[in-house]
């Protein structure tokens, strides 16, 4: 998710890491959304109960967290779905596969083992190809935009003459594409238009240059700020983040007399207006606040100047409450945060606030730096008295490209179906340069892009349980007034929209699809 603060929402925003288990026990838990009835979620392998915060609350049991692939209208699962949820889609493309090796023979099964000669394998792939471009006028633009994905990731592993062949097959599915989306259509039609520019970015191994294009692209700051501003009025993303986050730190820091936050997304800073007024009607009087905020390139940008501005606004609100309070800049890059950074004082509670950011820092899989886990360990090491993580509920790390490509159509399809929840009309060219500066350089970074170049690096809420619990942090537990706080800001939305509680993180999502997890460490 592209960074922003709660006026300013960031790219909003949606494998299996080799340092986990491949294969657990997968379960099931019940999601309320408002004025809806019960869904079932699938997840990644996690353990816990999960208990529903909406107006009428439910228990039940769970040993899975509340990820799912998105099942709403006609569009079907991905790879991630439970036998008692099979789709057409999997049976289609089954299917596909299948009637494929089937007419290209037992030479051609060896052949996609790896085990056939070079002179064997073009009329295989030919055939095979051409029997995908067949059954593609068959085919949904969900399904299309996966046959396309499949041949580009087949296109990334075999040989030059063989490479030849699927690039063709792609561009002909690309054209087809081409025809069905429109970045002033229905949801899928308008996430459609990016994931072809990234798929033909990726064949043309251009992702990097893409990527370039679009930081060049960048609107200017009043205009970034423009399309930040109206994704956090109509999405309850960043409101959730700040409010869990709110409610958490203040309970920990009920009876703290100096107390130390440190943002490692500071983004406007307006997420801590509202904590600022809160302790200043403490009995017995404020506690000492300092506040120690990380910068980034996009919110300076968006804001037109450095963090001089923030710590501005927040020492005037702070004076006229009459609360102490001091402003640290970190102006520095989240991945180069070094202890002297964080200006960390003998006698301070600290607490430490990370909404959508550690997602953005390379881990083992990129670098043996692996920053995301050393910033951790350096976090731990200031014995916080609560962290706390806001992450998207998404598997876009460490998967193959075949299962991030479907991973990532089903988490933007969902969010672009909240954005529609808006209301807002399909030419306004508000929304349209919105999602294009907002929200398609994810797509494409997560599609186009690898290694260093690819900034959108998603994990599911049990992978992070397992990272942070490796790096040395315990888990609290979320008390009611935490889900209590986001069911009332959920009802200003629209009544897809749930929450639900499991594992000790609470969650929201769209209908049938958990999209964001909040979680508190110490």
């Amino acid at each position: 998710m592209q960074k922003a603060s709660q006026e300013a929402l960031a790219c909003s925003s949606v494998h299996s890491s080799h340092i986990l288990p491949s294969k657990s026990q997968d379960t099931e838990l019940s999601f309320q959304a408002y004025a809806e009835p019960f869904y079932t979620l699938e997840s990644t392998p996690v353990t816990g109960s999960a208990v529903f915060s909406s107006p009428t609350v439910t228990s039940v049991s769970s040993n899975k967290s509340p990820f799912s692939p998105l099942l709403s209208h006609s569009y079907v699962s991905d790879i991630h779905h439970s036998s008692d949820n099979s789709s057409s889609l999997n049976d289609s493309f089954d299917s596909l596969w299948l009637l494929s090796n089937e007419s290209m023979g037992p030479e051609c099964g060896s052949m996609y083992n790896g085990s056939s000669t070079d002179e064997s394998a073009q009329p295989c792939y030919s055939t095979r190809y051409h029997r995908i471009i067949e059954m593609a006028s068959n085919m949904d633009l969900k399904q299309l935009l996966i046959a396309c994905a499949e041949v580009i990731s087949e296109a990334d592993i075999i040989s030059f003459s063989e490479r030849k062949i699927a690039a063709s097959a792609a561009e002909t599915l690309l054209d087809m594409i081409q025809e069905r989306v429109s970045v002033s259509g229905e949801p899928l039609q308008r996430l459609g238009a990016y994931m072809l520019e990234a798929l033909r970015a990726r064949l043309l191994s251009s992702g990097s240059l893409i990527c370039k294009k679009l930081k060049c692209d960048e609107p200017s700051g009043p205009d970034l700020m423009s399309h930040m501003q109206l994704l956090a009025q109509i999405l309850p993303f960043y409101r959730f983040a700040y409010t869990s986050a709110s409610v958490v730190i203040g309970e920990a820091m009920e009876n703290e007399k100096r107390i130390h936050i440190i943002d490692f997304q500071i983004a406007q800073g307006s997420q801590w207006l509202s904590f600022i007024q809160a302790v200043a009607q403490r009995p017995g009087g404020p506690p000492y606040v300092r506040i120690t905020g990380v910068d980034d390139s996009e919110s300076a940008h968006a804001r037109g100047g450095g963090l001089e501005l923030v710590g501005q606004r927040l020492a005037q609100l702070a004076e006229s409450c009459g609360v102490p309070f001091e402003f640290h800049g970190a102006a520095t890059s989240v991945c180069d945060v070094q202890l002297e950074n964080l200006n960390v004082q003998h006698g301070e509670a600290v607490a430490v606030n990370f909404p959508y950011v550690l997602h953005h820092i390379p881990d083992e899989s990129v670098s043996t730096s692996n920053h995301r886990d050393r910033l951790l360990r350096l976090v731990k090491s200031l014995s916080p008295k609560v962290m706390t993580l806001v992450e998207q509920e998404s598997n876009t790390n460490t998967a193959t490209f075949s299962q991030r490509f479907r991973e990532t159509l089903d988490y933007y399809a969902a969010m672009f179906e909240c954005i529609d929840a808006a209301a807002l009309a399909r030419d306004d060219m508000q929304r349209i340069n919105a999602e294009e500066h907002c929200v398609a350089k994810d797509v494409v970074s997560i599609i186009a892009c690898e290694g260093n170049e690819r900034m959108e690096r998603h994990e599911v809420f049990g992978k992070w349980r397992w990272r942070l619990s490796m790096a040395g942090f315990s888990q609290i537990r979320i008390t009611p007034s935490v889900t209590t706080a986001v069911r009332d800001m959920l009802k200003e939305y629209s009544p897809s929209y749930g929450v639900a509680e499991a594992n000790d993180a609470v969650y929201i999502g769209w209908k049938n699809k958990a999209l964001v997890s909040f979680s508190g460490w110490r």
